[in-house]
């Protein structure tokens, strides 16, 4: 059974603080002139009084008894009686009929209604509705209780909702399960049996075997998966496409992922047949995005060890290349010479070190590799990894996302050259033509690839070879923009299809400007915000030769650093106090406390939905948390905590434990931390930094690529941290990806208390879509800036000349581009608002350079136009500056703090699964939230001690602080789960400055 805890469903604190009494149970003038007609006598106006005041609480009427004595108390003293009614008084009117005199009295006056059969008959539809798109049951009740409210129905008893919900959740489900499962013929039946089935002497089942991830993509490695997703293919061909709802389809595959063989095999049959059809479409969405993937890492695994072939090339022809160049002034020397031409060619001759072809050939070798060309050395390692290069092409089957077409007809061509093995190909063949089918080839791949007649006119043919990787290179470039797209993929597909429609456009346009305050008519967006460059630019221009932070040397802008703030030494001695007093404690007890604070335990449960049958599961889950957030694993969990073995505490993690688990749980510390009074010294929640910082993996998973910043085998944990020190919102990224493209989405993903409208990054974050995106979803983007002298200022308008920063500006904005692509823009930001795409869906491919999408230059020219304004701020105001690198700080304070928590297994991820990994990144994002709120906890009691003692606590003081601290907890040695440890409850009123 659902607890009442989980849900919205409201209930009376046992313990009220005296403000709560005050706001919550005080009755007003109106309230006791309104009893007053109840009965001459005290106790129905009381009994009245505290049905009244708890109902405007609750919005249901509780048993006199079960409110709380304080509630009773407080109710009377304000009614004017001098001594509460006795409990046994209380009672007595409860089983009289004066009762429900009162019950009827108390609805009209609150204008509310009780459920009648026909009320019942409405709720049960609306928790139908919901059932469609929710899986938990606390899900289902609180739009259950949000439609109750909304229509002023009395609430009904919480029992009654938990049964209805339940009930409209199995029938949602079984709803699908039938309707998937009657798809199927008596064959395709046989076959999903067979998967859960494993063979003899076989170590898993197939069932097993298709949970399968890519490894690291060696040759042998990409030829096995590649084999992997042609099976899928198979038995998706053999298989429906199922209609769910996308929330509800999430929780399937994760509970079929969860399920081994023989737990599937004991399901009932529709349940099981529908699940294994879920997880099998799903496993080939993503194994179409994993072909793309392999595609892509091999391609730049090719580029990448041609470029190293480049470098040691030219180092290894130094020497000669010194020699061709004193070869050529020789030679220069003896022309000089006066006399005729045939005394020059004997001098000239008299100066050759070797012979002239040697020399020629020197020259040519040369000549192929100038330029940085490393083409030539894609020849040699692409005969090695030809054939999973084209069949990953074969299987992904990308599309054009534009009428453009050539990349298609290209990718026709590559499968005509499967089995040919010509050096040179006639474009006829190839059915391709140089002018509308090759103009996109770069001048190197030209030459290279096109063989001319006699070397000059139009080709005729094509070096095979080169030929193919020039092809393959604009696939993998289409592939990363979106100009290709995926059918079926999930990151991968045409994120044209993820928009919301027209009718739902024009429906939710008005809304979102109403809420972010942007024009929506194009022609009035432009003018407001061409107006508003220009004013921006005028005043920096006005006020530089004011602006003692920056200057313009040489037509270059040099920025100063703005003077460091004195550190207050009041505030050093301060956080030394607090680092003497803290309470000295071990991780484990760090993480019992907060989680019996908050009850995180009751967050988690079976991934079924089915009630959780473990008797220790407080127990189970902060094991769990420790295991996995501080990355000791399974197996030296169960040997330092004693109790449980590794097949428990991996269980847990398996069978109850999502992504989405842990975020609710990351939400509700937030929530409890931002409650305290301290954080409010450190920001006001309006801003938040986004950064990531790697984390090792072993090379035997897709995720995990070589960093070039950091070196070594990684991923990258990309952390939104707000102003008040406390990560909002976690991702787990390889390291080739561009980290700008999430920058956004823990924003748009956040659910916590804390709602920042600004972000700050780092460089990663400077690309001219995401300063677009941005702008158009109400968010402010303010960046940490390197390098900002090499940086483009735009005009808003040619003819423009400004007296002291004109150096600074180059081209001008094309406004009429973007009032012209201004709809499909807001198309994307409307899809985004109501949850349709994420902002990273849609960065990932507007954050590559696009040859053909349209959108793709628009939101690069509006960029252009935020990314302008905001650099003209940037240098104006150096306290903006001290902002942005204070706010980016705590980002990395956070990383490394972060880091600091997770000590185990010499700091690698040991997963090598990726939704495995992604949840390594969650736990230890709550187990370092946990640590950060126990921290302020511990901070306010200090702070409270020494205030009392009579030392000087001023905000300035408090805002130099930060709850990072780590010198009382014990990491090592004492894991001990002692629950009998005392704590007082989380006092959330508890003041360090009185107002």
């Amino acid at each position: 059974m659902t607890t009442l805890h989980e849900t919205a469903y409201p209930h009376l604190k046992p313990d009220p603080t005296e403000r709560e009494l005050a706001e919550l149970f005080t009755p007003t003038e109106a309230e006791r002139a309104l009893v007053a007609g109840v009965g001459k006598r005290p106790l129905p106006r009381v009994a009245a009084l505290i049905h009244l005041k708890v109902f405007q609480r609750l919005g249901y009427f509780l048993t006199l008894s079960d409110v709380p004595q304080v509630i009773r108390e407080h109710v009377a003293q304000h009614a004017g009686v001098p001594r509460a009614p006795a409990l046994a008084d209380l009672k007595r009117f409860e089983a009289s009929g004066s009762r429900m005199v009162v019950f009827t009295a108390l609805r009209r006056y609150l204008n509310v209604k009780p459920l009648n059969p026909a009320g019942y008959a409405w709720l049960g539809v609306v928790a139908d509705t919901a059932a469609e798109t929710k899986h938990a049951v606390a899900d289902i009740i609180n739009v259950m209780l949000e439609e109750l409210v909304h229509h002023r129905c009395e609430l009904p008893a919480f029992s009654t909702l938990d049964r209805m919900a339940f009930r409209a959740r199995e029938k949602s489900n079984n709803q699908h399960f039938s309707a998937i499962a009657g798809q199927l013929t008596s064959q395709t039946k046989t076959l999903i049996d067979g998967l859960l089935k494993t063979a003899t002497g076989e170590s898993a089942s197939p069932w097993q075997m298709l949970k399968r991830e890519p490894k690291r993509p060696t040759n042998k490695e990409t030829r096995t998966y590649i084999q992997h997703i042609r099976r899928l293919q198979h038995l998706v061909e053999q298989l429906p496409k199922p209609d769910v709802p996308v929330p509800k389809l999430k929780q399937f595959r994760l509970l079929a992922r969860a399920l081994n063989a023989t737990e599937m095999a004991e399901l009932k049959p529709q349940k099981r047949y529908a699940l294994v059809v879920i997880f099998i479409r799903a496993q080939h969405a993503q194994s179409l995005d994993d072909a793309a993937d392999l595609f892509i890492r091999l391609m730049q695994n090719l580029e990448n060890n041609a470029r190293q072939k480049l470098l040691s090339f030219q180092q290894e022809r130094v020497h000669k290349t010194d020699m061709l160049v004193g070869q050529l002034k020789d030679i220069l020397g003896a022309y000089q010479l006066v006399g005729t031409d045939t005394q020059r060619v004997e001098a000239i001759s008299t100066t050759l070190v070797a012979e002239v072809d040697e020399l020629l050939n020197e020259c040519e070798q040369h000549l192929a590799y100038a330029g940085r060309n490393h083409l030539p050395f894609l020849l040699q390692p692409y005969k090695m990894v030809r054939a999973q290069l084209l069949n990953c092409i074969d299987i992904a089957s990308p599309k054009a996302s534009s009428e453009d077409l050539v990349v298609e007809r290209l990718m026709e061509a590559l499968s005509k050259l499967r089995d040919n093995r010509a050096d040179t190909v006639p474009l006829d063949m190839l059915g391709l033509s140089e002018d509308t089918d090759l103009r996109w080839m770069s001048a190197q791949w030209r030459k290279l690839v096109l063989v001319k007649p006699a070397g000059k006119g139009r080709a005729e043919s094509v070096r095979r070879r080169y030929f193919e990787l020039a092809v393959m290179h604009a696939v993998k470039d289409d592939l990363k923009s979106g100009d290709l797209f995926i059918k079926f993929g999930e990151r991968y597909d045409d994120y044209r299809e993820q928009l919301v429609d027209d009718e739902t456009f024009e429906r939710e346009l008005g809304d979102y400007g109403q809420v972010t305050g942007i024009e929506t008519e194009p022609g009035a967006f432009v003018s407001k915000l061409k107006s508003s460059m220009a004013l921006r630019a005028m005043e920096i221009d006005a006020g530089f030769p004011e602006n003692a932070h920056a200057e313009i040397v040489d037509g270059r802008l040099i920025l100063r650093k703005p003077p460091r703030s004195d550190i207050v030494e009041a505030a050093a001695r301060i956080d030394g106090m607090i680092t003497e007093r803290m309470e000295a404690a071990s991780i484990v007890d760090v993480m019992i406390d907060t989680e019996r604070w908050l009850d995180l335990h009751k967050l988690f449960r079976p991934l079924a939905g089915t009630d959780s049958r473990l008797e220790d599961l407080r127990m189970r889950v902060i094991t769990t948390l420790f295991c996995y957030g501080c990355n000791l694993g399974p197996v030296q969990t169960a040997k330092s905590i004693k109790g449980l073995s590794r097949r428990q505490i991996s269980w847990l993690n398996l069978k109850y434990v999502s992504e989405d688990l842990l975020d609710k749980a990351i939400v509700k510390v937030i929530n409890a931390y931002n409650k305290f009074e301290l954080p409010g010294y450190w920001g006001t929640g309006k801003h938040a930094s986004a950064d990531g910082t790697k984390w090792n993996l072993y090379e035997q998973n897709l995720l995990s690529e070589h960093h070039i910043r950091y070196g070594g085998y990684g991923g990258i944990g990309y952390y939104h941290v707000s102003d008040k020190f406390i990560a909002l919102f976690s991702h787990f990224i390889s390291c080739g990806t561009y980290e700008g493209i999430h920058i956004l989405d823990g924003l748009m993903s956040n659910e916590s208390d804390i709602r920042p409208d600004t972000i700050h990054g780092d460089t990663q974050a400077q690309s001219y879509p995401v300063f677009a995106l941005a702008h158009l979803l109400g968010i402010q983007l303010m960046p940490r800036i390197r390098g900002i002298q090499d940086l483009k200022f735009h005009r808003p308008q040619a003819g423009t000349v400004y007296q002291n920063i004109n150096t600074l500006f180059s081209d001008v904005i094309d406004w009429q581009l973007i009032e012209l692509h201004l709809p499909a823009m807001l198309r994307v930001a409307v899809s985004i608002k109501t949850g349709k795409i994420t902002p990273s869906a849609i960065l990932r491919r507007l954050g590559t350079y696009s040859r053909k999408n349209k959108l793709y230059f628009a939101f690069v020219e509006l960029g252009k136009v935020i990314r302008t304004m905001f650099l003209l701020s940037y240098i104006g105001d150096v306290g903006l500056r001290k902002v942005i690198h204070a706010e980016t700080n705590k980002s990395e304070q956070f990383n490394g703090f972060a880091g600091w928590s997770f000590f185990g297994g010499e700091g690698i991820i040991a997963e090598n699964i990726r939704h495995e990994q992604r949840k390594v990144i969650k736990y230890n994002h709550l187990v370092a939230n946990m640590i950060i709120l126990h921290n302020v906890v511990g901070m306010t009691r200090v702070l409270r001690e020494l205030r009392d003692e009579g030392t000087e606590i001023t905000p300035e003081i408090l805002g130099g602080l930060a709850p990072f601290r780590t010198a009382h907890i014990n990491r090592f040695g004492d894991y001990t789960l002692d629950f009998r440890r005392k704590i007082g409850p989380l006092d959330f009123e508890v003041t360090i400055i009185p107002i």
